[in-house]
């Protein structure tokens, strides 16, 4: 057990109080509508586990509706083209989800006869899944014992325990894990779950939390400390490595030239023009205005882009044998990051190629 987990004594009663409290909001108050909400069904589950990673889920919504709407069982979604995958995945963004979640489709049809695992530990295994996402999809689709940790979660204990700690390292996620275990109503394990984290979402919110109406309050150490927004703490802002990509538009009669990112590195397995990668314009290019500038921000990058349209391969005087002509009809069929599809729709490539 976590030292701390110990020092914080958390009472039966307490337990029970907080539990029952969250489960009875749950019933009478909670109008959180999502359409996976009391889904039994593993694959829709782990779809919209994967979907909702590093999406917020007004913007993931649309997606998972789309891809139930396309791909209503998992044999449907691994025997779908990787291209035709990852254009329904595109604006989505963290491209690495999409890939595990093809992968393990994959994995799902030829190994496990297209059964999805029943087991915590069986479902921790499958590519791209952690413990929250197990835990979320073990405890709904089956009602197994095991507490999701989240943004949500976290914020909710760390505000009634007054508890002084962020998810940042590994010894902070065990001892949130060990007291979300410790909350869990073991019988009513996926209610619960979600309970807590809809609880956070929508009470218990990052800025102006309705503490009025908390059913918890008269136990929230946080509360009771007038320090609601000190829980939990701000966590360091990261600093961000700058790049500078310059996109060239070469232009042979109706086709351009992209290539699919296998590198690994940002956006892999997308489709994007010809790049130059450096911090100043190329002495080759300078003479040829940028028709487009943006800057898009990612996780741990911020990224300077500029486009360039050119209309003979001579003026392109780098090698471009890792490049492919594309007509824009298939332009409309691949998958790119969003600064470059929204170029490519700001200069009405894509709508070109539905001529």
């Amino acid at each position: 057990m976590h030292k701390l987990t110990s020092s914080l004594n958390l009472q039966s009663a307490n337990l029970q109080y907080f539990r029952s409290k969250i489960l009875a909001w749950n019933r009478e108050n909670n109008d959180r509508k999502m359409p996976w909400k009391g889904e039994k069904d593993p694959y829709k589950i782990w779809l919209s586990e994967i979907i909702l990673q590093q999406t917020r889920v007004a913007q993931g919504l649309k997606y998972y509706n789309d891809f139930i709407l396309n791909y209503p069982t998992i044999s449907d979604l691994a025997n779908a083209p990787d291209d035709e995958v990852f254009k329904k995945w595109e604006g989505l963004g963290y491209y690495n989800r999409c890939r595990n979640m093809i992968f393990t489709a994959r994995y799902i049809r030829d190994e496990l006869n297209c059964i999805f695992p029943i087991t915590y530990d069986d479902i921790l295994n499958l590519k791209g899944v952690g413990e929250y996402t197990a835990a979320a999809i073990a405890s709904f689709a089956y009602n197994l014992p095991y507490a999701v940790v989240d943004g949500n979660v976290v914020r909710v204990i760390s505000r009634f325990l007054a508890l002084d700690k962020q998810l940042v390292t590994a010894s902070d996620k065990r001892l949130y894990q060990e007291i979300a275990n410790s909350f869990l109503s073991k019988q009513k394990a996926g209610e619960y779950n979600q309970a807590i984290m809809d609880f956070g979402a929508t009470v218990c919110m990052p800025q102006n939390p309705t503490c009025g109406i908390c059913p918890i309050k008269r136990k929230c150490k946080a509360y009771a400390l007038d320090g609601i927004e000190k829980y939990p703490p701000k966590k360091k802002k990261l600093k961000l490595k700058k790049r500078t990509f310059h996109y060239v538009i070469l232009q042979v009669g109706k086709s351009i030239y992209v290539r699919q990112r296998n590198a690994k590195d940002i956006w892999q397995s997308l489709y994007e023009p010809i790049l130059i990668e450096q911090s100043s314009v190329p002495d080759w290019l300078k003479k040829h205005k940028a028709v487009s500038k943006k800057s898009q921000k990612l996780s741990h990058q911020q990224l300077d882009i500029r486009f360039y349209i050119l209309n003979t391969p001579s003026e392109v005087p780098i090698d471009i044998d890792s490049y492919s002509k594309v007509s824009r009809k298939q332009l409309a069929q691949k998958a790119y990051p969003k600064s470059v599809y929204d170029f490519l729709q700001e200069f009405k490539y894509l709508e070109l190629a539905k001529d």
